[in-house]
C-alpha cells in the first residue's frame, strides 16, 4: 500500500479560477489549518455552523413566555376583572395559583430539556478537522471558514468546501442538484459552471454525502451562508406526524370539545337563573381549568426525558424524544444480518473456482482490488487484506469504479508490467452475469456456458448452505493506454472464482430475538446477502423462517402482491436500498409500527421510512443523521431493553391521561350539574382553582412511577377509542359518588353553604388524587407498589385537604371546619368510591380484552 500511486493529479488551474494558494490567502488560513485562538474568534463572529440555529432565550424570558398561553391569559384577564370588581382575595388567589402552576411547568420542562439536549450532544455530528497541523475530531457546529477538513466515504459534507486534495472522490449531491447518480469530484481548480444549479468539480457542499474516496478540503462557507442555507427554507418540510404526536393532538381536541360544551352549559344555566355574571364567569373559567390537563406537556416532556436518560444507561441514545413512544409501540423490527445476528468478525476462509476446487489465484486478484479500493471499506475487504499479506509493489492503480448498492460490485483499473487489468469484485451472481469466460482448475480460459454456470451456482449454493458469505472475483485485460474506467467496462469478464468468508452467529442474538418475541416484536431480516447464508444463521440461532423473498422476485411484485407476502416472510435477501425502504413502507401500510436497524450509506432511506430509525455509534454519518436513536453497542439485547423502557415511558404518560379523563372529568361534570340543581355555587371559583392546583401537585411524581410487567408485555399505542371508553366507564362512577356526597351534605347533615363547599372540596380532591393507585395498574392496587414519591405526594395532598379547613389559610379560601361525623362520612365515601372504581376498572379491561 505504501507504493500506491494516486493518478488523479490536479491539472493546471482553469483560466480565471483561483489556485489553492490564492484560496488559502483569501481565507486567512493554510494547509495546516487554523490555530485554536483564530478558530474561536471566527466562531464568535460567524456563529455556529447550523442551518436552524435556535436562539437561546434568557431563563427570565422563557419563564415569561409561558404566560402567553391562551388559558393563562384568560385566567389573568379574569383576575383583572376580579380586581376591578374589588374582589381582592380572588384576584390574589388566582394570580398566585397561575404563577405557581407556570413555575412548576417551567422548572420541570427546563430540567427535562436540559437532560435531553445533553444526550443529543453525545451523538451530534462530528468532523475531522486540521487545526494547527493536527487532525482532531470536533463538532460540525464548531466549523468556521478557513478550517481544513478531511473527508472519507460515509461522511456527510458539513459545510461548503473547496477541494485541496481528492482521491477517487464520488459525492451524492441529489439534495442540491436532483441528480440521483454520484458526482465525481477532483481537486482540479475550475471556474464556476454556467448552469447555476450545477456544482463545480472542485467543490463539495453541505447537504451532500461522500459515497467513495477521500479528500482534504478547506471550508469556504458555513451555516446559512452555504448553498444549502440559501435554499433551506424551500427544502424544509415538516416531518410527517408520528403516532405519538397524533395521539396527543387527538386527546387535546377531545378535551377542548368537552370543555367548550361544559363551559357554555354552565354559563347558560347561570344566566337563566339570574346569578351574578362575574361570579358565573369565574366559575365557568375555573371549570375550564379543572377540565384541562395543564400538566400534560410537563408530564410528557419530563417522562420522555427521564426515559431518554434511563435508556442512555442502557446504551441507547435518543435523538428525537417522541421516538421513545414509537419504540415502545414497535411490533416489527427490520434488521440487517451482519453485526446484528453475526459477530461481524469476518475471516476469509476459502478461495475456490467454479468447481469448488481451491484456487490461490482468487486471493491474488481479490487482494489487489481490496488494497486499492478507496471507497467505503467493508469487513470483507479487511478480511481479504488480513488473510495473507501480499506484495503488490509492482502494481500501480489507474482508476476506480466505486461500489454502489445497485450494481453491488467495485472495479479497480490497475497496471503491472505494462499490462492493465480491470479487476471486479462483488456479489457473485452479478459478477457471473457479466462474465463470458472463466479460468478452470488447469488454469485455462474457457467459455462460461450454461453448463459451467450451473456448476458455479451449485458451488455457490454449497458455500451458502455452509454459512459462508461469498464474493465473486473476475477480471478483464484492457489496452495499455486505458486511463479511465466506468460501469460500461464491467462486461465480457473472465471469472476467476469465489472468495468465501465466515461470519459466526452472535451468541447473544438468539436470546435477544426470543426476548423481542416475548415483547410482541416480530423480527424480519433484510440483507444484501444470499438466502443460503441467511437461512444458516437463522437455523443456528433457532429463528423460525416462515418464508424468504429475494430482490429479483420483489422487483416483479406489485404493491398488492408484496402486501400479501409480508406476513409469511421472515427474510428478504439480495435486496437493494430502494427495495428495503419499499418493504418498510409496505409494513407500515399494513398498520405495523416498524423499526429499522442499519448503519450504512445505503440504510439512510430505510431509516427515514421507518417509524423509528435505529443506528449504531460506529455507523457512517449519513446513517446516524437519519436515525432517531443510536445504539452505543450493536446488540439486539440492548434494543429489547430499549423497547421495555419505551413502553414504561408511554405507560406513565397514559396514567396521567386516564386520570384526566376519569375522576377529574367526572368531578367537573358533577360540578356543572350541581350548578343547575343548587341555589348557590357548589364550589367557589378560587376553591376549584385550588383543587386543581393541589391535584396537579400530587401527580408531579408520575414520571417516576414504576410500571407493571404486564403493561410492557405487548406493543402499546395511542387509541382514542380506548381513552374515550375508559372515560365513559369511570367518569360516571365519579359523578355518581359526587351526587351521593351532595345528598349526604344537604339532607343527612343539613350543612350550610360554606360547609357544603368545604365538604365537597375535601371529597372531590380525595377521590381525584387517590384514584391514581387504582388506575396506575391493571392488577389489584395492593399488589403493585407505586414509587415512594408518588405515594408521598398523593397521601400528603389528601391529608392537606382534610386539614386545610382547620387552618387560617383555609379560611382565606372560604373553607370552614367540618364536624368529625362529616369527615368520617367523607372518608367512608372515598373508600367506597375506590372499591367501586376498582370493580369498574376490572370490568372495563375484561370487556376491552374480549373486544380486542
Amino acid at each position: 500500500m505504501a507504493d500506491l500511486v494516486d493518478v488523479h493529479v490536479a491539472p493546471e488551474p482553469a483560466r480565471g479560477a483561483p489556485t489553492t494558494e490564492d484560496l488559502f490567502k483569501a481565507l486567512g488560513t493554510s494547509d495546516r489549518g487554523l490555530g485554536a485562538d483564530e478558530a474561536a474568534r471566527r466562531h464568535i463572529a460567524e456563529g455556529p455552523n447550523l442551518l436552524d440555529e435556535q436562539p437561546r432565550r434568557h431563563l427570565v424570558f422563557s419563564f415569561l413566555k409561558r404566560f402567553a398561553d391562551p388559558l393563562v391569559l384568560i385566567l389573568l384577564a379574569s383576575a383583572g376583572i376580579a380586581a376591578l370588581m374589588q374582589e381582592r382575595e380572588s384576584f390574589f388567589i388566582i394570580v398566585t395559583i397561575v404563577v405557581i402552576s407556570v413555575l412548576i411547568d417551567f422548572v420541570q420542562e427546563h430540567r427535562a430539556e436540559t437532560a435531553a439536549e445533553a444526550l443529543r450532544q453525545r451523538v451530534a455530528l462530528r468532523v475531522k478537522a486540521v487545526r494547527g497541523g493536527q487532525a482532531m475530531d470536533i463538532p460540525a457546529a464548531d466549523l468556521v471558514t478557513g478550517d481544513v477538513i478531511l473527508l472519507s466515504a460515509g461522511d456527510l459534507v458539513p459545510a461548503d468546501c473547496r477541494l485541496v486534495e481528492a482521491r477517487d472522490l464520488y459525492v451524492n449531491e441529489a439534495l442540491l442538484t436532483g441528480e440521483p447518480y454520484p458526482a465525481r469530484k477532483t481537486a482540479a481548480a475550475a471556474p464556476e459552471p454556467e448552469n447555476e444549479d450545477a456544482t463545480p468539480v472542485d467543490g463539495v457542499f453541505m447537504g451532500s454525502s461522500v459515497i467513495s474516496g477521500n479528500a482534504r478540503a478547506v471550508v469556504t462557507a458555513t451555516g446559512k451562508a452555504t448553498r444549502m442555507g440559501a435554499i433551506a427554507g424551500a427544502l424544509r418540510k415538516e416531518p410527517p406526524p408520528t403516532a405519538f404526536t397524533i395521539g396527543i393532538r387527538r386527546f387535546g381536541m377531545l378535551i377542548v370539545r368537552l370543555t367548550v360544551l361544559l363551559v357554555l352549559f354552565v354559563l347558560l344555566i347561570n344566566v337563566l337563573f339570574d346569578r351574578p355574571l362575574i361570579e358565573s364567569f369565574l366559575f365557568a373559567l375555573a371549570l375550564a381549568v379543572g377540565l384541562t390537563p395543564e400538566l400534560l406537556p410537563m408530564v410528557v416532556s419530563v417522562t420522555l426525558a427521564r426515559g431518554a436518560v434511563r435508556m442512555s444507561g442502557k446504551q441507547v441514545i435518543v435523538k428525537r424524544l417522541s421516538a421513545i413512544h414509537d419504540l415502545g409501540s414497535m411490533d416489527v423490527l427490520c434488521s440487517d444480518k451482519t453485526g446484528t445476528l453475526t459477530e461481524a468478525h469476518i475471516k476469509l476462509v476459502r478461495e475456490v473456482g467454479i468447481e469448488g476446487d481451491d484456487s490461490r489465484d482468487v486471493l491474488q486478484w481479490a487482494y489487489v482490488n481490496a488494497a486499492f479500493e478507496t471507497g467505503l471499506k467493508s469487513p470483507l475487504d479487511e478480511a481479504i487484506i488480513e488473510r495473507t499479506p501480499l506484495d503488490i509493489g509492482a502494481w500501480r492503480k489507474i482508476d476506480e469504479v466505486p461500489f454502489d448498492f445497485e450494481r453491488r460490485r467495485v472495479s479497480i483499473l490497475a497496471e503491472k508490467e505494462e499490462q492493465r487489468f480491470l479487476i471486479v469484485k462483488g456479489a457473485p451472481e452479478d459478477v457471473l452475469q457479466h462474465s463470458a469466460r472463466y479460468r478452470n482448475a488447469a488454469g485455462a480460459i474457457v467459455p462460461l456456458d450454461e453448463s459451467a454456470l450451473e456448476r458455479a451456482r451449485a458451488t455457490l449454493a454449497r458455500l451458502g448452505d455452509g454459512g459462508l458469505r461469498v464474493l465473486g472475483v473476475a477480471l478483464r485485460q484492457v489496452e495499455p493506454g486505458r486511463s479511465h474506467a466506468d460501469i460500461s467496462d464491467e462486461t465480457d469478464l473472465t471469472f476467476v472464482g469465489f472468495a468465501a468468508f465466515l461470519d459466526p452467529p452472535k451468541e447473544s442474538a438468539g436470546p435477544a430475538i426470543e426476548a423481542l418475541a416475548r415483547l410482541g416484536v416480530d423480527v424480519k431480516i433484510i440483507t444484501g446477502d444470499n438466502e443460503g447464508v441467511t437461512r444458516h444463521v437463522c437455523k443456528t440461532l433457532g429463528i423460525e423462517v416462515k418464508g424468504c423473498l429475494n430482490g429479483a422476485e420483489l422487483a416483479n411484485l406489485s404493491d398488492e402482491a408484496l402486501n400479501a407476502r409480508l406476513a409469511a416472510t421472515t427474510i428478504f435477501c439480495r435486496v437493494s436500498p430502494p427495495q428495503k425502504a419499499r418493504i418498510i413502507r409496505a409494513l407500515r401500510r399494513r398498520g405495523h409500527v416498524v423499526g429499522y436497524l442499519g448503519d450504512g450509506i445505503n440504510d439512510a432511506p430505510s431509516l427515514q421510512a421507518a417509524d423509528v430509525g435505529l443506528s449504531v455509534d460506529g455507523a457512517v454519518d449519513v446513517a446516524k443523521e437519519a436515525a432517531s436513536m443510536i445504539l452505543m453497542e450493536r446488540d439486539l439485547g440492548i434494543l429489547a431493553e430499549g423497547v421495555r423502557e419505551g413502553r414504561r415511558t408511554f405507560a406513565n404518560i397514559l396514567k396521567y391521561v386516564m386520570m384526566g379523563t376519569s375522576s377529574n372529568f367526572g368531578n367537573m361534570f358533577s360540578m356543572a350539574g350541581a350548578a343547575l340543581l343548587l341555589p348557590f355555587l357548589p364550589m367557589m371559583p378560587v376553591q376549584i382553582l385550588l383543587n386543581n392546583l393541589l391535584y396537579d401537585l400530587s401527580e408531579i411524581a408520575i414520571p417516576l412511577d414504576r410500571v407493571d410487567d404486564d403493561m410492557i408485555a405487548r406493543p402499546r399505542h395511542w387509541d382514542m377509542n380506548y381513552v374515550r371508553d375508559f372515560m365513559l366507564t369511570l367518569g360516571p362512577v365519579s359523578s355518581l359518588f359526587d351526587f351521593l356526597t351532595f345528598s349526604l351534605l344537604l339532607w343527612a347533615f343539613n350543612t350550610s353553604e360554606a360547609q357544603f363547599q368545604t365538604g365537597w372540596f375535601v371529597e372531590s380532591l380525595a377521590t381525584q388524587v387517590l384514584v391514581i393507585f387504582v388506575i396506575r395498574t391493571r392488577s389489584r392496587p395492593w399488589s403493585s407498589r407505586p414509587h415512594p414519591m408518588l405515594l408521598a405526594s398523593s397521601v400528603g395532598i389528601v391529608a392537606l385537604a382534610f386539614l386545610l379547613p382547620f387552618t387560617t389559610v383555609g379560611s382565606w379560601f372560604g373553607f370552614v371546619p367540618l364536624p368529625a361525623s362529616v369527615l368520617l362520612a367523607l372518608a367512608a365515601l372515598t373508600a367506597a368510591y375506590l372499591l367501586i372504581v376498582e370493580q369498574a376498572k376490572r370490568l372495563f379491561y375484561r370487556h376491552h380484552r374480549l373486544a380486542r
